[in-house]
């Protein structure tokens, strides 16, 4: 449903072209299209000269992972070594020395690289991301990384090889929501496409989401069916799409922080009230400023929340309104589902231009040249 991103792709081949080739990093939070982009690059490139893996769901001790990489891969292996350190180091020289016919270099696409700091738990592998990284550096073959981590991502690279390329995956525009919406054109459909885009803060699953949304309710001949924020209420109503996504993302980057009560504390407290200072949060959560500061940066490390000019708030506008509607003791009502979708949606939606606010009023038309809205123009 989501349309490829062109300009990224094409940056990101311009980067495995390079001499020597650059290594692409592409950064970006849960649904952002990462894993999207990454297997549109695989057709693009061709199967017979690379592979894709995700790290994520691979990644349990170095042997099985090794075994994984192999049994799913076009290209041949060695025979598997026993232990967990002959495993990863077998594993990085399939990255690195692996060819394709012909001698051609193989592009490996691995999706949620940081993921292998699972193995850390495991004897000899203490450093397995730094080893990682700078054994793919030396390497003839060529490499797209992915994270939805960009904290952590950009603490590893910061002072490795200058082959490292970040790139942080863009979100949507309105035209693209546009592009996704399929509706004629119009004012309308305009309107309609810069309503969702800015509803859905222009991440690609929840454009995707609401688009869907939209859709359903069109195709059972629901009045109102194009209401986006209508849609919006019912996808993060529970068991909605949006309602599961996000708990999904919240549980995920909750998991791989530490202090998991109080994070889910300090999130609440958020929600409730954004950019609030450090003292405040502190006071707040009845913790000292110390270990308040040491929670908020596990919460940054997970990239949950964000510092401007020393005040947090939530990375995703969107995961703040679940978290106000869903992190209670008894579900939402249909009342305070409905309140707390508008009490976010009024301040994003797009304004109507005056001349269609005027003529939807029934205002008669003015036949001279005044403006039919009282702001002076300057040029």
């Amino acid at each position: 449903m989501l349309t490829p991103r062109s300009t990224l792709t094409r940056r990101v081949a311009a980067a495995l072209d390079a001499t020597p080739s650059r290594i692409p990093v592409l950064l970006g939070g849960c649904g952002s299209g990462r894993s999207t982009l990454m297997h549109q690059l695989r057709e693009r490139i061709g199967r017979s000269t690379s592979q894709y893996l995700d790290i994520e769901h691979t990644a349990t001790t170095p042997e099985r992972f090794l075994k994984a990489l192999t049994a799913a891969s076009p290209f041949a292996s060695g025979a598997d070594p026993l232990g967990a350190r002959p495993a990863f180091d077998a594993a990085l020289a399939f990255f690195t020395k692996t060819r394709a016919s012909g001698n051609e270099p193989v592009t490996f696409l691995l999706d949620e690289f940081l993921e292998l700091r699972t193995f850390e738990s495991f004897p000899g592998l203490r450093r397995v991301l730094f080893d990682f990284a700078d054994g793919i550096v030396e390497s003839g073959n060529r490499f797209v990384l992915s994270s939805r981590y960009t904290a952590r991502a950009l603490r590893l690279l910061r002072d490795r090889s200058a082959r490292f390329e970040v790139i942080h995956v863009p979100t949507l525009t309105a035209g693209d929501t546009m592009d996704i919406l399929d509706l004629a054109g119009g004012t309308d459909a305009e309107f309609t496409a810069r309503t969702v885009h800015a509803l859905a803060d222009g991440r690609p699953s929840y454009v995707d989401a609401l688009v869907g949304e939209l859709r359903r309710t069109r195709a059972a001949g629901t009045p109102g069916g194009d209401d986006a924020v209508s849609a919006l209420a019912a996808l993060l109503a529970p068991g909605g799409r949006l309602a599961d996504a996000c708990n999904f993302c919240y549980e995920l980057r909750l998991h791989r922080a530490r202090g998991y009560g109080a994070l889910k504390a300090i999130l609440e407290i958020l929600a409730d009230e954004e950019g609030l200072t450090l003292t405040e949060i502190s006071q707040r959560l009845q913790r000292t400023p110390g270990s308040t500061k040491d929670y908020l940066s596990w919460l940054e490390d997970v990239d949950l929340v964000v510092s401007r000019q020393k005040r947090y708030s939530f990375a995703d506008p969107l995961l703040r309104v679940w978290v106000r509607l869903h992190c209670r003791a008894v579900p939402p009502t249909d009342e305070e589902l409905a309140r707390e979708v508008h009490r976010y949606a009024l301040p994003r939606l797009p304004q109507p231009e005056p001349a269609l606010v005027l003529a939807a009023a029934g205002a008669a038309p003015i036949d001279d040249d005044r403006k039919p809205w009282g702001i002076i123009e300057i040029d």
